[in-house]
């Protein structure tokens, strides 16, 4: 059974969010009410996803963000009541894996919590182990882990989802809104400057020198590709 933490100071929202995720769909939920509880809260258990306000009180949500990231790749989805593109972006820099505006349509958070839980679930079936290589870089498909000269390297699960769409299709040039259709796999209204978000913080982990990169590739006018001659 999935367990997700939402993170928010709004009692009626966390009412809410947790009357459709445990009556509806049976998933365990856990609550925090500020950034100071739950990092607390998050320490004490492990979670399957995490829901996280940008406004908290004490410490606020893109550090929240920061600091859950530091220590687990846990899906995050921030949620946010300022309808700001820089706000929304830096929430995916400090780590978050995808972002909702406030007031959001329930049924939409629902799907996306599904469709990241679906994938999941897909790599954990997959028992034969599938590991694939490029000059000095390991990356397991099975246990969804990456190593560089035997260092281990941690993404996120957007991060990792892009690298494994890109190390399977080597050569391949992918535009930015079919990025966005294959790696989030819904409709996506944000701004298209997410998968440029994501591919560079996925170059500063994997590149020796994220300038020059080795290994994603730019197509200018085009897209990104994967290539490591």
């Amino acid at each position: 059974m999935k367990r997700i933490l939402i993170v928010d100071d709004e009692p009626s929202l966390i009412k809410g969010l947790r009357f459709n995720l445990e009556q509806q769909d049976g998933y365990i939920v856990d609550e925090a009410l500020d950034g100071e509880q739950a990092l607390a809260v998050f320490e004490q258990d492990k979670y399957d996803l995490v829901l996280l306000d940008l406004m908290l009180p004490k410490i606020d949500g893109m550090e929240v963000c920061q600091r859950i990231r530091s220590i687990s790749n846990v899906p995050i989805i921030m949620l946010t009541a300022k309808d700001d593109d820089m706000d929304k972006i830096m929430g995916l820099e400090f780590g978050a894996d995808d972002y909702m505006t406030k007031p959001f349509n329930m049924l939409e958070l629902k799907a996306r919590i599904k469709t990241i839980f679906r994938r999941m679930e897909g790599t954990e079936k997959n028992r034969e182990p599938q590991v694939l290589h490029a000059k000095n870089m390991t990356v397991n498909l099975e246990n969804r882990s990456v190593t560089i000269d035997g260092r281990d390297v941690a993404l996120t699960a957007k991060e990792f989802d892009l690298l494994q769409l890109f190390i399977t299709n080597r050569g391949k040039v992918y535009d930015r809104e079919k990025l966005l259709e294959l790696i989030w796999k819904y409709e996506y209204l944000g701004d298209l400057r997410t998968v440029d978000v994501h591919i560079r913080r996925l170059r500063e982990k994997i590149e020796s020198n994220p300038a020059k990169p080795e290994f994603i590739m730019t197509k200018w006018g085009v897209g990104y590709y994967f290539s490591d001659k």
